[in-house]
């Protein structure tokens, strides 16, 4: 009995490690090393004009095996903050919206290759601008995607495709009357803080018909003093919103690990500005605790004494 445990055991062990040297095998072999650039581009259009362009698919140094890739168009929109959540960066490449007509006005100039380790390839394309083409923002992907078969079929093991894509983003304008028009919706300082990592939030909603950048400037001050603790002022925070769509972001800084300061925060969106100030507390958790559990440790304290001596005095009658 105990010899047919071990045994089920050791195939147990033994399925186990193959098991393991095979995902190991698979995750590495499938690892891209494909690059796209850039990584995104602004540019101008005309109504009418036939716009080249270009981006550079690579595959650099350190490859060991050739990479087949294949290029496609998407289409690009970003999905829109909800209830203070930062989850603007949630990109889509299949939604055709008003603002992503561009894709069908795209043209490769080539639509896949093999690219040798350390070689790059040039995929030229034209954009060709209807006349009657509407002013504002237009915005699409150029999709790079890694076709490189892993694995060896003449010993019996699956082919395996990676199928890793990377977008090179185009945005653009076309020329005309557009509409630059935002709104702030929220611009908040919280008044206490657990931790010395001061969090501003704001939400900011872009109403204009192309895309633009809010501007974020968070300043702190010792609160008797002038003399700025951190300050961004010199290199504001900025995000990119796009066309009709809300954005929840956050600007921090770091504060001494207990006490009390001026806060300061500037919000810009297509000239309008949103300023938010605020005395805050820093104190950490560990220290709130202690001033909690001493002020309760006071008041029994108090309460019991309180008690004694009012048994004392009864006692004493």
């Amino acid at each position: 009995m105990m010899g047919r445990i071990k045994k089920i055991i050791g195939s147990v062990m033994l399925v186990a490690s193959l098991l393991t040297i095979m995902t190991t095998d698979v995750i590495a072999k499938t690892s891209s090393s494909l690059t796209v650039s850039p990584p995104n581009q602004e540019i101008i259009l005309m109504p009418g004009e036939v716009y080249e362009g270009s981006i550079v698919v690579a595959n650099p140094n350190g490859a060991e095996n050739d990479l087949e890739y294949s290029v496609s168009i998407g289409s690009f929109s970003q999905k829109q903050s909800e209830g203070g959540v930062d989850d603007y960066g949630t990109v889509d490449t299949d939604t055709v919206l008003p603002y992503n007509q561009m894709m069908e006005w795209i043209k490769l100039g080539k639509e896949n290759g093999v690219i040798s380790p350390n070689q790059s390839d040039k995929i030229p394309f034209t954009i060709t601008v209807p006349e009657d083409a509407a002013a504002g923002g237009q915005y699409a992907t150029i999709l790079v995607q890694d076709d490189t078969k892993m694995g060896d079929n003449s010993n019996g093991n699956i082919a395996i495709e990676s199928k890793v894509r990377i977008a090179s983003i185009i945005y653009a304008e076309v020329a005309g009357e557009t509409r630059e028009e935002g709104a702030i919706i929220s611009n908040n300082i919280p008044t206490f803080s657990l931790s010395n990592k001061l969090e501003a939030s704001s939400i900011v909603k872009n109403n204009g018909n192309v895309h633009t950048n809010a501007e974020y400037i968070l300043q702190v001050w010792p609160l008797f003093s002038d003399e700025e603790i951190c300050t961004n002022e010199e290199s504001a925070g900025k995000s990119l919103i796009m066309p009709e769509t809300e954005k929840y972001h956050i600007e921090s800084c770091d504060l001494p690990v207990v006490g009390i300061f001026k806060a300061k925060q500037t919000v810009k969106i297509f000239g309008e500005t949103s300023i938010t100030e605020k005395t805050v507390i820093v104190c950490p958790a560990w220290l709130l605790f202690l001033i909690i559990f001493g002020l309760t440790a006071i008041i029994i304290y108090f309460v019991a004494r309180a008690k004694a001596r009012k048994a004392e005095r009864r006692s004493a009658e």
